[in-house]
């Protein structure tokens, strides 16, 4: 698929980034098109790879992940082997939800969610400390991440449509 999104592509990601759940007919509905076309878009969109993938976002209080942090972490000699070696690491610890690459003072940036401040200790003590890459560890507990979270990426605009 080449880059050029109309308007209509455009309302169909803005209304699938509000309600990934929404029937066709009432996406069709909102985009203004019929139900064929629409899907047609639709499947031309993920097939495309634009949309990656529908996923669901879980109350973190009623799963029991309590307590949320990011964790900033130094690798040792940022090689590239040292880099895959911690990034496969850090995808084997079910506590990290979220890991990026960083410019800047540190190498990583990790989303940490545990049940408890004592869990979220051993996590870094007994976990994260002994990932043999990680050389500087630090770390942010979040109070309230309720303000905006998770947020819809914000859609290009078309000029001249």
């Amino acid at each position: 698929m080449d880059n050029k999104l109309d308007h209509i592509d455009i309302s169909i990601l803005s209304a699938l980034q509000d309600n990934s759940r929404i029937s066709n007919a009432e996406l069709s509905a909102k985009v203004n098109l019929s139900q064929t076309p629409c899907l047609r878009r639709l499947r031309r969109l993920e097939q495309s790879g634009l949309i990656e993938r529908y996923s669901v976002q879980l109350n973190h209080q009623m799963i029991g992940a309590n307590v949320s942090a990011f964790v900033f972490v130094k690798v040792n000699k940022n090689t590239s082997g040292n880099a895959s070696a911690f990034e496969s690491a850090v995808a084997n610890l079910p506590e990290v939800t979220e890991c990026c690459v960083l410019a800047g003072a540190h190498d990583y940036m990790l989303r940490v969610s545990t049940a408890t401040l004592q869990s979220f200790e051993i996590f870094l003590k007994e976990k994260l400390a002994n990932v043999p890459m990680a050389e500087d560890i630090e770390s942010t507990i979040i109070l309230n991440q309720l303000i905006k979270r998770d947020a819809p990426l914000p859609t290009p605009q078309v000029k001249g449509g």
